[in-house]
């Protein structure tokens, strides 16, 4: 089993944006964590990230169907993209969606996920472990009965 996992717009700087909202561990930190956990459950992760919105979208869609579940930070996305939901809502594969900061707790704008109503479920606030319990839970999820 191959988990993709996505990463939007402005993830690419993690360590240094914010680290009082995001923490100082960086997106290249939390790729090693995911492998690390990845190797214990004996699957694989990829990874990809990209500050375009289409980039996104056209990544999914050539590589989600053949994964086994899909983890993505859309970052800003999360509450602007239409075209990212679209997308998302497309794939037969579960998605978990995941967000470093506790979206609820920050401005108001941020309340809204355009994506969360078409994925399986939502993790948000944990900072970098939301990643890792991400990855359990597709891995749960894509067990044999």
């Amino acid at each position: 089993m191959s988990i993709l996992v996505i990463n939007g717009p402005n993830l690419n700087i993690l360590g240094q944006r914010e680290p009082a909202t995001y923490g100082s561990t960086t997106l290249a930190e939390i790729e090693q964590r995911l492998e690390a956990r990845a190797a214990e459950l004996g699957v694989e992760v990829t990874f990809f990230q990209s500050n375009a919105e289409g980039a996104i979208i056209d990544h999914i869609q050539a590589n989600a169907d053949g994964s086994g579940g899909v983890i993505i930070n859309a970052g800003g996305l999360t509450h602007t993209s239409v075209a990212l939901r679209d997308c998302l809502a497309t794939l037969s594969v579960p998605v978990v969606e995941v967000h470093i900061s506790n979206i609820y707790a920050r401005e108001e704008f941020r309340h809204t996920s355009l994506t969360a109503p078409v994925v399986r479920g939502s993790i948000v606030g944990l900072g970098w472990r939301g990643y890792l319990l991400a990855l359990d839970y597709l891995v749960e999820e894509g067990k044999p009965a």
